[in-house]
């Protein structure tokens, strides 16, 4: 398929490429600003944007780049206080712990939400600044607490798509339209031993933390992150709001993946095993009509031209991207990685376990790695970032908060099951360190990052042209679309 025809494809609104939401942090503003500038779907993560703008802050700001979006948020003394709080100049010592952040509950306190706004609103300033190209933002629907005020923050700044999997976000798109008018917004939450009967929701009303009269937001296209067509179907016909298209993802896409369907059996190497029921009918999906992109090793000028044969409007591209210079992984992560794919010892492996959401989750074999520490023995146990926490219903029908990565006890306690424990790993820590912001615990412990990819992470040594050690993602891009 030829350039023009790609580009033809391109003026119909509908971006060919579209940058996966890679961890938390990863696909950060300055990745999703590059690919948005090349006429693509430049995204941002959206997972854990205030703990990272909080810890980004201590590290001293380098380029004064959070401050400077901080100035346009639209309640001058909001941003101050979150840029009092926890700016450094010139960034903490190696041997201070970074500040904490307060953990999410149903009824997170002001501070948190303000905190979680801004964060969300800086990300998509800066991925949005300077051109007129789109940016989308990321979340997973598994992580509920933060979505509300994530998505408000967002919207603030102008987010141009919402993507989100990793459940049935079916409330998200009534959510975006009624934001777009400043209005109070619920979600429902999913509660472990609730009742029938029982209702649980968290709540955001914009107008109580923002108090000052704004126009009316831009609302963005919501696409919605499937693996199956049940999950596009219910989207389809059940969500509160227009849903705009589907990203339809395999379990060769990085992070997590939608476990499979039917009884769980685990392949030599104990990964789950997917078979004909986890393959997406693409011609049903196509009679609903609406725009849908393919993703999970379609990262190739080949696998483009076989979605769009297919009637896809492109491909979704997350692991080459997570690896190039624009991306937040740190370099010393892309580096020993990268060379691991140059000397053919790339592997990726697709843990059943490891994450407290008991979705599969794809983790990269490296050194120096919580993947590496056998039955997580060398890590003392502790929850203290909590977004993948479950939420319980106490026997007092108040609402408690526990982790299958917390100490065993506490979790015991809390009334889970100690088999959920075994083999999970504290994904939050492990995906802060993957950026260059690892906690020190008290006892001295610094975080080790846990780094994931898809399939796709063995073709990386592609990109290193002439002997060079990095690449940019214009020569992904480039790549994808067979331009010179």
């Amino acid at each position: 398929m030829s350039a023009e025809i790609l580009y033809s494809k391109r003026l119909m609104n509908y971006p060919i490429i579209i940058q996966g939401g890679l961890g938390a942090g990863v696909s950060s503003w300055l990745l999703a600003k590059t690919v948005s500038q090349m006429g693509q779907l430049g995204v941002v993560s959206g997972t854990a944007l205030d703990l990272i703008l909080a810890r980004s802050l201590q590290t001293g700001d380098h380029g004064g780049h959070l401050w400077r979006a901080m100035q346009h948020f639209p309640i001058p003394e909001m941003a101050q206080r979150i840029f009092d709080t926890f700016f450094i100049p010139g960034g903490k010592k190696d041997e201070e712990a970074f500040k904490k952040v307060p953990m999410f509950s149903q009824n997170p306190n002001r501070f948190l939400q303000e905190l979680t706004v801004v964060a969300n609103f800086v990300e998509v300033f800066l991925a949005k600044e300077g051109h007129k190209g789109v940016v989308g933002i990321n979340f997973l629907e598994k992580i509920q607490m933060p979505n509300l005020f994530s998505l408000y923050g967002a919207m603030l700044a102008g987010v141009d798509y919402v993507l989100m999997g990793a459940g049935i976000p079916r409330e998200i798109p009534g959510v975006l339209a009624t934001f777009a008018n400043h209005e109070e917004a619920s979600l429902k939450m999913y509660v472990e031993g609730a009742e029938s009967e029982d209702t649980y929701r968290i709540r955001f009303d914009p107008k109580k933390l923002i108090q000052k009269v704004l126009p009316e937001l831009k609302l963005p296209k919501f696409l919605g992150i499937i693996s199956s067509l049940p999950l596009a179907m219910t989207l389809f016909k059940k969500a509160t709001g227009k849903v705009d298209g589907f990203v339809i993802e395999s379990h060769t896409a990085g992070g997590h993946n939608a476990p499979p369907r039917g009884k769980l059996h685990l392949n030599a190497k104990g990964e789950p095993l997917y078979g004909e029921k986890d393959k997406v009918n693409l011609e049903k999906i196509k009679r609903l009509g609406l725009p849908f992109w393919i993703a999970g090793s379609y990262g190739s000028h080949e696998k483009l031209k076989e979605a769009i044969a297919l009637g896809a409007k492109g491909i979704q591209v997350g692991t080459s991207f997570a690896f190039s210079r624009e991306s937040a992984l740190s370099e010393e992560i892309k580096q020993k990685l990268l060379q691991k794919t140059v000397r053919g010892e790339g592997n990726v492996f697709t843990d059943p376990k490891a994450s407290p959401t008991g979705f599969p989750f794809k983790v990269v074999s490296m050194e120096e790695s919580i993947s590496e520490e056998k039955e997580y023995h060398d890590r003392p146990r502790i929850c203290d970032l909590g977004y993948l926490r479950h939420i319980y219903k106490k026997k007092n029908g108040s609402l408690g908060y526990r982790c299958p990565s917390e100490p065993i006890e506490n979790y015991k306690r809390k009334g889970g099951s100690p088999e959920d424990v075994i083999g999970r790993k504290c994904l939050c820590n492990g995906l802060m360190a993957n950026i260059g912001l690892p906690q020190l615990q008290k006892n001295g412990y610094i975080e080790k990052p846990l780094v994931t990819a898809g399939d796709d992470y063995k073709f990386l040594a592609q990109f290193l042209k002439n002997g060079e050690s990095s690449y940019s993602a214009k020569d992904v891009i480039n790549y994808l679309l067979d331009l010179p």
